[in-house]
């Protein structure tokens, strides 16, 4: 079934809560797309890492999604927030989101989270991530260049069609040129589908390939740090490959997410409730 491409609720254009705008958006897929918010007042600082809330006014309440910021906190004042940003069929707010018209007026409040390099760690970052969990990752690596002090990296991404490897170009730019001392290395997990037919990088699940990059990359405990961003069943099968390769718990740094009432196979009631907060930042909907 197709989707509505109109708005199926009214949103109100000047709701006195708003304090932001929609400008600028560019289209990866159908279903993916970049969105820059920026604040009609001054910037709020954020770290990279951090996620904002956006939303609307609908029906005299407010709906809205936070979201890991793609974009570095230098750009913040001139180019806004950057989301990357996956439209859920049935979804609460990325439906409005998708359909909202450029300088329409949003509020935005923020930053929040956790999810943040530890400062002047020189030792090889493993970033590995599934789906938009790449975006913070993004915010990160394009900070560190402005601050000309980018560190050594293997840039792990899964996603299901090849299509969808958002900031592919960016990174693929990076590594060929040598401005960023990065090791890109996606996957495809749907390999047989028409839709991958002209892939020939590597396959299967993200969290499947990372005991063989650690091998053929040389990456240990000793050398190298973890930092994992995407579905919570994706993480906690990375995490345990590099726990049984000795990393200690302090040096694998999470940020879990999923779709609202789809709770991640195999978590317990303790794991699950220490995820939610976390999990929040990324919530697909």
């Amino acid at each position: 079934m197709t989707e509505p491409t109109t708005l199926p609720l009214a949103i109100d254009p000047e709701a006195e809560v708003y304090n932001a705008r929609l400008v600028r958006r560019e289209d990866e897929t159908e279903s993916l797309a970049y969105f820059w918010v920026r604040f009609e007042g001054d910037p709020t600082p954020f770290e990279p890492g951090q996620y904002m809330t956006i939303g609307v006014m609908v029906g005299g309440k407010i709906v809205q999604r936070p979201y890991s910021v793609a974009s570095p906190p230098a750009a913040a004042g001139t180019d806004g927030y950057e989301f990357y940003v996956r439209r859920v069929q049935g979804g609460t707010f990325t439906p409005l989101l998708f359909d909202l018209q450029l300088d329409h007026r949003m509020r935005m409040i923020g930053p929040k989270g956790k999810f943040t390099l530890i400062p002047d760690d020189d030792r090889t970052h493993i970033f590995i991530s599934s789906g938009t969990g790449n975006a913070p990752f993004i915010s990160m690596m394009r900070q560190m260049l402005i601050d000309g002090r980018p560190r050594p990296t293997v840039f792990l991404n899964g996603v299901s069609y090849a299509s969808e490897l958002g900031y592919r170009d960016v990174v693929d730019d990076w590594e060929r040129s040598g401005e960023y001392p990065v090791t890109f290395i996606p996957t495809v997990s749907r390999p047989d589908d028409p839709a991958n037919a002209d892939w020939t990088g590597r396959t299967g699940r993200v969290e499947t390939i990372v005991g063989p990059v650690l091998d053929e990359m040389g990456l240990t405990s000793s050398n190298s740090i973890a930092y994992i961003c995407g579905n919570p069943d994706m993480i906690l099968s990375a995490e345990a490959t590099l726990l049984e390769r000795g990393y200690p718990e302090d040096q694998i740094h999470k940020e879990l997410y999923w779709p609202k009432g789809k709770e991640p196979r195999g978590v317990g009631a303790a794991d699950l409730a220490a995820a939610i907060d976390a999990a929040m930042a990324n919530e697909d909907q």
